[in-house]
């Protein structure tokens, strides 16, 4: 358990940034989630809207070091591709 004041506040200041690191993560894996589902389904239109809506969000979480830019990239690459190849 921390002792200082110091060690204190940083347990503070890590829990509430970890709560919020959470939340951004979660929102990111929900929009994944969406243009998985939509793949899946085999709706194209749907899929392209889903990965439209998804893409931002990726991004968004890689700037706030949720994920790493790479991955972020590797991911959304990965879904163009599948959206993409629902159209063939």
């Amino acid at each position: 358990m921390a002792n200082t004041v110091s060690a204190k506040k940083m347990t503070r200041k890590i829990a509430k940034r970890t709560a919020i690191n959470r939340s951004r993560r979660s929102r990111m894996r929900t929009f994944v989630r969406k243009v998985e589902e939509a793949i899946a389904s085999g709706d194209q239109t749907q899929a392209a809207a889903a990965l439209r809506a998804a893409e931002p969000e990726l991004m968004k979480a890689a700037q706030n070091g949720i994920v790493h830019k790479n991955n972020a990239s590797r991911k959304v690459s990965r879904l163009a591709a599948r959206v993409k190849a629902l159209a063939a």
